[in-house]
């Protein structure tokens, strides 16, 4: 099946292009003074010291990302990963269509689409700044949207596979779409545990390694889903 041949090339580019820019723009903070005095001298905003914030949560991805040159390699690599996203979502669409024999649009490909257009917008604005309080929560809204509808896609995914899974016994590794059921409510589970504290002042190296942690499990279930299907010709 032709589907499943470009969603395991897609799976694979995205979980790597957003990991390895967030990592990168995370060396780059990190290793600021090595390009003091170059065209590419990192922006104050952008500068830290050495720390693993995937533990102690002292930088958030938006710290580490929006300032300059970062937002070079965040930005493209985050509209990149969003296109990515929009054929994933699509080619998943067409492969249940062909195999219930149906011609319609699935709920997962409607929030995972979403899920990528909030991408975009949470990309355009990061890093765009106005002292204004309803923008303040515009922002929020936006990322909590995308993460929010690409759970909700995930999800719905997961349980049609499930149902499909008799018919794609010769395409699929089995155990891994149990892992990614186990995955989806991790993070559904995580989300609605630290609901009271994100909403909430303070708590703010929590949020931040949450913040990371959470980003890497969301783009997981892509890598699981490069190892769930198996090679075709």
């Amino acid at each position: 099946m032709r589907e499943i041949t470009q969603i395991r090339k897609l799976s694979l580019w995205i979980f790597l292009v957003p990991l390895l820019a967030i990592n990168l723009c995370l060396i780059i903070s990190q290793n600021h003074q090595l390009l003091e005095n170059t065209i590419f001298a990192v922006a104050e905003v952008g500068k830290s010291n050495f720390t693993i914030p995937y533990l102690d949560g002292s930088l958030s991805i938006s710290r580490a990302s929006r300032g300059y040159p970062q937002f070079l390699i965040f930005k493209p690599s985050m509209f990149l990963t969003a296109v990515f996203l929009f054929y994933y979502w699509r080619n998943n669409n067409d492969l249940v269509n062909n195999l219930n024999s149906t011609n319609i649009n699935y709920r997962f490909k409607t929030f995972g689409i979403l899920s990528a257009f909030f991408l975009i917008i949470h990309s355009i604005l990061l890093g765009v700044k106005f002292d204004i309080q309803i923008y303040k929560l515009f922002r929020r809204v936006v990322l909590l949207a995308f993460i929010i509808f690409e759970i909700i896609a995930q999800g719905i995914l997961v349980y049609h596979l499930f149902k499909l899974k008799r018919k794609l016994e010769n395409f699929v590794n089995k155990n891994i779409l149990t892992l990614k059921f186990i995955l989806v409510l991790i993070l559904t589970t995580v989300a609605i545990l630290s609901l009271p504290l994100l909403v909430t002042k303070g708590n703010t190296h929590f949020k931040h390694a949450l913040e990371w942690n959470y980003f890497v499990g969301v783009i997981l279930f892509y890598l699981l889903s490069r190892f769930f299907w198996r090679r075709t010709t």
